[in-house]
Protein backbone atom coordinates (compact mmCIF):
# COMPACT_ATOMS: atom_id res chain seq x y z
CA UNK A 1 0.00 0.00 0.00
CA UNK A 2 1.51 3.10 -0.67
CA UNK A 3 1.21 6.18 2.34
CA UNK A 4 -0.61 9.52 1.11
CA UNK A 5 0.26 12.19 2.81
CA UNK A 6 -1.76 15.24 2.71
CA UNK A 7 -0.44 18.50 0.76
CA UNK A 8 -0.21 20.90 3.09
CA UNK A 9 -2.16 24.16 2.60
CA UNK A 10 -0.46 27.08 1.38
CA UNK A 11 0.39 29.84 4.24
CA UNK A 12 0.48 32.40 1.34
CA UNK A 13 -0.91 35.51 2.58
CA UNK A 14 -2.22 35.83 -0.81
CA UNK A 15 -3.91 32.41 -0.99
CA UNK A 16 -5.76 32.95 2.37
CA UNK A 17 -6.81 36.49 1.20
CA UNK A 18 -8.43 34.15 -2.09
CA UNK A 19 -9.79 31.55 0.51
CA UNK A 20 -11.57 34.85 2.81
CA UNK A 21 -13.05 36.18 -0.31
CA UNK A 22 -14.68 33.13 -1.65
CA UNK A 23 -15.85 31.75 2.40
CA UNK A 24 -17.43 35.49 2.10
CA UNK A 25 -19.07 35.10 -1.38
CA UNK A 26 -20.80 31.54 -0.64
CA UNK A 27 -21.70 33.02 2.72
CA UNK A 28 -23.45 36.18 0.91
CA UNK A 29 -25.27 33.61 -1.68
CA UNK A 30 -26.63 31.18 0.83
CA UNK A 31 -27.98 34.19 3.00
CA UNK A 32 -28.96 35.42 -0.16
CA UNK A 33 -30.73 32.65 -0.94
CA UNK A 34 -32.34 31.73 2.71
CA UNK A 35 -33.74 35.25 2.73
CA UNK A 36 -35.39 34.71 -0.84
CA UNK A 37 -36.81 31.07 0.03
CA UNK A 38 -37.93 32.51 4.07
CA UNK A 39 -39.96 35.85 3.06
CA UNK A 40 -42.67 33.78 1.65
CA UNK A 41 -43.63 31.98 5.24
CA UNK A 42 -42.61 34.63 7.21
CA UNK A 43 -44.86 37.07 5.18
CA UNK A 44 -47.53 34.31 5.09
CA UNK A 45 -47.98 34.01 9.10
CA UNK A 46 -48.15 37.85 9.29
CA UNK A 47 -51.58 38.64 9.50
CA UNK A 48 -52.60 40.42 6.21
CA UNK A 49 -53.15 44.05 6.59
CA UNK A 50 -56.63 43.81 5.57
CA UNK A 51 -57.50 41.99 9.03
CA UNK A 52 -59.71 44.95 10.39
CA UNK A 53 -61.37 45.70 7.71
CA UNK A 54 -64.55 43.97 8.54
CA UNK A 55 -66.66 47.40 9.04
CA UNK A 56 -65.30 48.91 5.92
CA UNK A 57 -67.75 50.19 3.89
CA UNK A 58 -67.78 50.34 0.23
CA UNK A 59 -68.94 53.14 -2.76
CA UNK A 60 -71.45 51.70 -4.88
CA UNK A 61 -71.74 53.80 -8.03
CA UNK A 62 -74.46 54.86 -9.85
CA UNK A 63 -76.65 54.83 -6.96
CA UNK A 64 -78.65 58.08 -7.73
CA UNK A 65 -79.36 56.72 -11.14
CA UNK A 66 -81.04 53.22 -10.24
CA UNK A 67 -84.84 53.43 -10.59
CA UNK A 68 -86.99 53.46 -7.52
CA UNK A 69 -88.19 50.22 -6.57
CA UNK A 70 -86.94 48.03 -8.87
CA UNK A 71 -84.19 45.17 -8.24
CA UNK A 72 -80.69 45.98 -9.62
CA UNK A 73 -77.69 44.02 -9.62
CA UNK A 74 -74.68 46.71 -8.74
CA UNK A 75 -71.06 46.40 -8.28
CA UNK A 76 -69.74 48.00 -5.11
CA UNK A 77 -66.23 49.74 -5.85
CA UNK A 78 -62.84 48.11 -5.90
CA UNK A 79 -61.55 46.91 -2.73
CA UNK A 80 -57.98 45.32 -1.84
CA UNK A 81 -57.35 42.52 -0.31
CA UNK A 82 -53.46 42.08 0.43
CA UNK A 83 -52.50 38.76 1.58
CA UNK A 84 -48.67 37.96 2.43
CA UNK A 85 -47.25 40.33 -0.48
CA UNK A 86 -50.08 39.80 -3.07
CA UNK A 87 -52.37 42.41 -3.80
CA UNK A 88 -55.24 41.81 -5.45
CA UNK A 89 -58.66 44.15 -6.24
CA UNK A 90 -62.13 42.54 -5.31
CA UNK A 91 -65.17 43.58 -6.80
CA UNK A 92 -68.22 42.35 -4.95
CA UNK A 93 -71.96 42.05 -6.76
CA UNK A 94 -75.19 42.87 -4.67
CA UNK A 95 -78.75 43.51 -5.56
CA UNK A 96 -80.17 46.87 -4.73
CA UNK A 97 -83.73 47.75 -4.14
CA UNK A 98 -84.07 51.51 -4.16
CA UNK A 99 -86.85 52.42 -1.88
CA UNK A 100 -86.13 56.68 -1.62
CA UNK A 101 -83.14 58.18 -2.12
CA UNK A 102 -82.63 57.86 1.27
CA UNK A 103 -83.36 54.20 1.95
CA UNK A 104 -82.93 50.86 0.32
CA UNK A 105 -82.77 46.95 0.76
CA UNK A 106 -79.54 45.74 -0.43
CA UNK A 107 -79.18 41.60 -0.58
CA UNK A 108 -75.71 39.39 -1.24
CA UNK A 109 -75.87 37.57 -4.45
CA UNK A 110 -75.47 34.58 -2.77
CA UNK A 111 -78.50 32.53 -2.31
CA UNK A 112 -78.26 31.17 1.43
CA UNK A 113 -78.96 27.19 -0.04
CA UNK A 114 -75.69 26.24 -1.09
CA UNK A 115 -73.90 30.04 -2.12
CA UNK A 116 -75.01 29.73 -5.61
CA UNK A 117 -75.66 33.08 -7.73
CA UNK A 118 -79.49 34.07 -8.13
CA UNK A 119 -81.00 36.41 -10.64
CA UNK A 120 -83.81 38.34 -10.50
CA UNK A 121 -86.82 37.28 -12.99
CA UNK A 122 -88.81 40.34 -13.60
CA UNK A 123 -91.62 38.41 -15.43
CA UNK A 124 -92.74 37.07 -11.94
CA UNK A 125 -91.00 39.53 -9.68
CA UNK A 126 -89.07 37.42 -7.79
CA UNK A 127 -85.39 36.02 -7.25
CA UNK A 128 -84.67 32.78 -8.89
CA UNK A 129 -81.74 30.35 -7.84
CA UNK A 130 -80.57 28.33 -10.69
CA UNK A 131 -79.22 25.73 -8.55
CA UNK A 132 -81.57 24.07 -6.84
CA UNK A 133 -84.76 26.46 -7.55
CA UNK A 134 -85.14 28.64 -4.95
CA UNK A 135 -87.34 31.56 -5.45
CA UNK A 136 -87.77 34.40 -2.94
CA UNK A 137 -89.70 37.25 -3.21
CA UNK A 138 -88.73 41.14 -3.07
CA UNK A 139 -88.61 41.00 0.24
CA UNK A 140 -86.54 38.20 0.70
CA UNK A 141 -88.63 35.78 1.58
CA UNK A 142 -88.12 32.26 0.39
CA UNK A 143 -91.25 31.03 -1.37
CA UNK A 144 -90.36 28.46 -3.01
CA UNK A 145 -87.39 25.81 -3.02
CA UNK A 146 -84.61 24.07 -0.38
CA UNK A 147 -83.67 27.65 0.95
CA UNK A 148 -83.08 27.65 4.82
CA UNK A 149 -83.21 31.32 5.27
CA UNK A 150 -84.47 34.17 3.29
CA UNK A 151 -82.17 36.37 1.42
CA UNK A 152 -79.27 37.48 3.29
CA UNK A 153 -79.14 41.70 4.31
CA UNK A 154 -75.90 43.44 4.11
CA UNK A 155 -75.63 46.47 6.49
CA UNK A 156 -76.04 50.06 4.15
CA UNK A 157 -75.74 53.47 4.62
CA UNK A 158 -76.61 56.63 2.40
CA UNK A 159 -74.46 59.52 2.83
CA UNK A 160 -74.74 62.26 0.40
CA UNK A 161 -76.76 60.59 -1.85
CA UNK A 162 -74.33 57.61 -2.83
CA UNK A 163 -74.88 54.16 -1.41
CA UNK A 164 -72.13 52.15 0.68
CA UNK A 165 -72.47 48.62 1.79
CA UNK A 166 -70.21 46.32 4.03
CA UNK A 167 -69.82 43.42 1.79
CA UNK A 168 -70.35 40.08 3.97
CA UNK A 169 -70.00 36.39 3.34
CA UNK A 170 -72.64 34.72 5.13
CA UNK A 171 -72.56 30.49 6.11
CA UNK A 172 -74.32 29.00 3.67
CA UNK A 173 -77.24 25.70 4.30
CA UNK A 174 -78.52 26.48 7.82
CA UNK A 175 -81.09 28.60 9.33
CA UNK A 176 -79.38 31.01 11.13
CA UNK A 177 -77.43 33.71 9.71
CA UNK A 178 -74.15 33.41 10.61
CA UNK A 179 -71.07 35.31 9.11
CA UNK A 180 -68.54 32.94 7.52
Amino acid sequence: MTNHTPTPRSQDPEDIQKRDFIKGVTAAILGFLSLALTWPLVSFLIPSSNEGAAGKFLKVPNFPKIPTGTPTRMTTAEDVDTQAFITTKVVYDIWVIKHAADKATVYSTLCPHLNCRYNFDSTKDVFACPCHGSVFNEDGKCIAGPAPRPLDTLPYKIEGGELYVQYKLFKAGIPEKIEA
